[in-house]
């Protein structure tokens, strides 16, 4: 078995490389969404044209970015989507939804303090982790059978 798994959400730490490289080994491709803030904000107006306006500035990088995250959630076979702490991360949920709404099994990963806020996130989810760790765990379980040791 091969997984295809799409990492989404925060961009603001390294937990990707630790589930890349805690996965080393296993049947896993990974994709995700461009993770270059910079590059992801402004990919719109690079593309498309200035905006004098914030408002389409943000609305056509958000449609551009659109069309890696979309093809990404709908070719993989997990989504995990992680909350960190620092910001709202509004494009996480949604994505997490989007994800639930297209049948993904789909694996939450969230610091404590947003336990309440992602009830219904965690509802739709097959399993809530707590650390890149537990990702690459369940990944293993899934694909080997084993448990931690």
């Amino acid at each position: 078995m091969t997984l295809n798994v799409y990492l989404s959400g925060e961009i603001h730490t390294d937990w990707r490389d630790q589930i890349i490289e805690g996965a080393k080994g296993l049947n896993v491709t990974f994709n995700s969404p461009v993770t270059d803030h910079a590059a992801s904000d402004d990919c719109g107006v690079a593309i498309l044209g200035a905006e004098d306006d914030k408002y389409w500035h943000d609305h056509k990088g958000a449609m551009v970015n659109a069309i890696r995250t979309r093809q990404g959630i709908a070719d993989a076979d997990v989504v995990v989507v992680r909350f960190g702490d620092k910001y709202k991360q509004w494009n996480a949920a949604f994505d997490a939804g989007y994800a639930s709404a297209l049948g993904k099994s789909l694996i939450i990963l969230q610091p404590p303090e947003h336990d309440h806020a992602l009830k219904e996130v965690n509802a739709a989810a097959l399993a809530m982790a707590r650390t890149p760790q537990q990702v690459v765990q369940i990944l293993r379980y899934v694909l080997e059978g084993s448990l931690p040791s």
